[in-house]
């Protein structure tokens, strides 16, 4: 069976292949390999990868330039901020005016009403696109402060459990930031650092800053005697720059902090004087604070005037962070839900639309870097995505010889899960009904 014509299947053993391709140099991590081989102007170098059980065997730079691949090789991408137990629930909780605040109203009326079967919908549909799509990975934060949070962790360890060969979870429990100071947001917690997932919490304007202050140092004490790292929905706002943040910083100056935080959005940043923002993103890094910026979220929710354009986006400063040395991850964060009504768990729609919003660009190291290795390293994935002997083959080709057709074509991918080219998931009849009732 023939999957591509650049593809040359290896009959034993199973899990095995070879293919030509154009592959990003930067992502190559072993450049003796490929020495000599030719770069154009994208960045991209024509390469022929061998995999055997699974594994890549074998990386060879191609020196003949008159056969240049027809195909870009790219690792599975991991996700690293996504919402998959709202996903796709806009139909029944939207937000036409397209506010931070209207967002927040339909989306606790929509989990106080969310039952079991809205949630699988929700959670099923997500990682079967994702999958399909060429996702290894999700880090998906989870409403967890109702009646059914621990009904809802009861189903998502079911459903990590059964994705567990296809992709890798990692949840957040994401709650207000003052109900880890509860008996009950104890024990959520205990579960959820059992589990081996993290802590979460939302710090936005309007704040009082000593109450926040005692609520964030309790749960950086909390995280910590529970090995548990953090990741945090902080300064998504247009006002207030870095507020969130730099009562974070406080807190980290009076506490000794071993585990990972994760500041998710970090969005009022942006607007703050260049001077500033360095200087926070020095003691960030310091801190070794991670940061995952989405671009796509905040461009749609902050700063809407009726009739009035936002001269000025509140956007994470990406280039100035990894300047300091801060690893940047970039999100797809809501699907079809009252906080985005776009996006569709794609990795390479992620970067075509993300990219001309952030500057950033696929053939500059540190714009390709936030879709790819920063993400892996965020969920301490074993593998960094970058290609070498012994990586695993989890690939996506797609049918395009340049970053920018691939980007603004659409075009045809195919994608590798352990050496083995990927059909559509079958539904279960039991998925079937469920998708042909809610689509």
């Amino acid at each position: 069976m023939n999957f591509a014509k650049n593809v040359e299947l290896i009959a034993s053993p199973p899990k095995s292949g070879r293919v030509d391709v154009l592959v990003p140099r930067c992502l190559i991590g072993n450049g003796k390999d490929v020495l000599g081989t030719s770069i154009d102007q994208e960045g991209l170098s024509s390469i022929q990868i061998e995999w055997r059980d699974g594994t890549i065997t074998s990386i060879k730079g191609l020196k003949e330039t008159s056969k240049v691949p027809e195909e870009i090789l790219l690792p599975r991408f991991a996700e690293p901020h996504a919402h998959i137990d709202k996903a796709f629930s806009w139909s029944r909780s939207s937000n036409l005016k397209g506010t931070y605040q209207e967002a927040l109203a339909a989306n606790l009326s929509e989990y106080e009403l969310r039952s079991k079967d809205e949630l699988i919908f929700s959670v099923e549909k997500s990682l079967n696109l994702a999958l399909v799509n060429g996702i290894r990975a999700i880090r998906s934060h989870i409403d967890s402060f109702g009646k059914t949070a621990m009904r809802d962790w009861d189903l998502l360890e079911d459903v990590r459990k059964k994705w567990q060969e296809k992709i890798f979870l990692q949840f957040v429990a994401l709650v207000p930031l003052d109900f880890w100071q509860t008996d009950e947001g104890d024990l959520l917690a205990q579960r959820v650092a059992s589990n081996g997932d993290l802590l979460g919490g939302v710090i936005a304007p309007p704040f009082n800053k000593r109450k926040t202050f005692k609520s964030l140092l309790h749960l950086v004490q909390l995280a910590n005697r529970l090995n548990c790292d953090i990741d945090l929905h902080i300064d998504e706002s247009q006002s207030c720059s870095a507020g969130g943040l730099k009562l974070l910083l406080e807190v980290l100056d009076q506490v000794k902090n071993e585990i990972s935080i994760t500041c998710s959005h970090l969005s009022s940043m942006g607007l703050l004087k260049e001077k500033a923002i360095s200087h926070l993103a020095k003691k960030m890094a310091k801190n070794k604070l991670k940061v995952v910026a989405l671009p796509l979220t905040n461009s749609w929710l902050l700063g809407r005037k009726d009739r009035s354009t936002l001269i000025k986006r509140p956007l994470a400063p990406i280039f100035q962070l990894q300047k300091a040395g801060v690893v940047v991850s970039v999100g797809g964060d809501n699907v079809n839900d009252a906080w985005f009504p776009l996006s569709n768990f794609d990795p390479i729609n992620l970067m075509a639309f993300s990219m001309p919003i952030a500057h950033l660009s696929p053939w500059d190291r540190l714009g390709l870097s936030p879709f790819t290795w920063s993400p892996a390293d965020l969920l301490s994935l074993k593998w960094d995505g970058l290609f070498q002997k012994g990586s695993p083959a989890d690939f996506i080709l797609l049918d395009s010889n340049s970053w920018v057709k691939a980007l603004s074509d659409r075009p045809k991918r195919r994608v590798v899960v352990n050496g083995e080219f990927l059909n559509e998931l079958p539904k279960t009849k039991n998925q079937h009904s469920q998708m042909m009732s809610h689509d």
